[in-house]
């Protein structure tokens, strides 16, 4: 009996000792490689625009009302764009569109201008030439849209073009189409100096802004400025580590999902991988995805998740299944292939053994039933 004892607590032992060296031999960095070509992890080739409008990095939520709102970078609509001024780099404000089956959008209207909106720091832009003020870039980019569950109100988050900074807004009458104040946070300068900002609130009503591409600071509990500075969350990145955008964070199954956006590019040799070098070779925008157990991480190696769907938030419909939003960016090999590009679309995606992928049968049922 004794000796029983002891052969089972030396294999508890051995037990620990060896998922203590599995934890302690975890990867340093994520492997680079990335899956070209592989069908199962790319938007489907049924995928087309749900709408057309021109727009990038297309954002899709429901609202506690059972609706669908979309918002998204756009160009002003029958307006001329001045000329040297690049089409998504001039716009009047944000645009929402909403629907009730993800196939028919119908257009709210502008929700936040900077005419009748911004404040003094956001009217500004950047002039197009050093000396000449009278022409400048001022355009509103990646805005997402974020429903407040505990708190019952929605929340705006955006960019401005030329490297000015993001800010948050928030819904003075507590509805998805405003009108939108900004926060005390980012009334005289920019809550946070990059693009590319997001919100995320957990499952215990704490709500974070998360922000390009690698860092977060959680908000004050009236939602009127964040209660600590800006951290990088804890990652394991590529090496070297490459220019990445779209960040994103959703909560499935307890743990967190970190998404973010990096573009494969082609190789010499013919393969593919995530550690660009300036501009050359560039091929799709992926979305890779890394997970932890704590907010600020740390994040496990990254996996290639959906390829050519990046900068892209996921949700879920009234049955529970998920989506993913896309754009076809016109940028890369890829893009060059693109029957349409700056186009929302959205992508029926599934969890696999706690991974996030595409979802090939939905998407040609989705499609199929235009």
């Amino acid at each position: 009996m004794v000796r029983n004892k002891v052969v089972i607590l030396q294999i508890l032992l051995i037990t620990l000792f060896l998922n203590a060296q599995s934890q302690s031999h975890s990867p340093e960095f994520s492997n680079p490689t990335a899956p070209v070509g592989d069908k199962q992890l790319t938007v489907p080739e049924v995928v087309r625009p749900v709408m057309d409008v021109w727009m990038r990095d297309t954002y899709v939520t429901q609202g506690p009302d059972s609706n669908y709102y979309m918002i998204g970078t756009t160009a002003n609509k029958g307006k001329v764009v001045p000329e040297q001024i690049k089409y998504g780099d001039y716009n009047s404000g944000l645009f929402l569109w909403k629907s009730k089956n993800l196939k028919k959008w119908d257009s709210i209207g502008i929700v936040w201008s900077y005419a009748k909106d911004a404040e003094i720091w956001q009217k500004k832009g950047k002039p197009v030439k050093a000396k000449d003020s009278s022409l400048v870039y001022r355009a509103l980019w990646a805005p997402e849209l974020h429903y407040i569950k505990s708190k019952k109100t929605w929340l705006l988050t955006t960019s401005l073009n030329g490297n000015q900074g993001s800010f948050v807004l928030k819904s003075i009458s507590g509805k998805p189409e405003g009108p939108y104040k900004n926060i005390e946070g980012n009334i005289t300068k920019p809550i946070f100096d990059d693009i590319d900002l997001s919100v995320f609130e957990d499952t215990n009503g704490e709500v974070y802004l998360v922000a390009h591409n690698h860092f977060i600071a959680r908000m004050k509990d009236d939602l009127s400025d964040i209660a600590e500075p800006f951290k990088r969350l804890v990652e394991t990145p590529f090496n070297p580590e490459p220019y990445i955008e779209g960040v994103y964070i959703t909560k499935y199954k307890n743990k967190y999902h970190l998404m973010q956006t990096v573009w494969s590019v082609k190789q010499d040799d013919g393969t593919y991988t995530y550690l660009r070098k300036g501009d050359k070779g560039l091929n799709s925008y992926d979305v890779v995805v890394s997970t932890a157990d704590n907010i600020y991480g740390p994040y496990g190696p990254r996996y290639p998740a959906i390829l050519e769907g990046g900068h892209n938030n996921v949700f879920q419909d009234d049955n529970g299944d998920w989506w993913s939003t896309t754009f076809f960016n016109p940028r890369g090999i890829r893009g060059g292939e693109f029957k349409v590009t700056c186009r929302p679309a959205l992508v029926p995606v599934k969890w696999v053994e706690g991974k996030l992928m595409p979802d090939l049968k939905r998407s040609e049922e989705f499609y199929g039933s235009f």
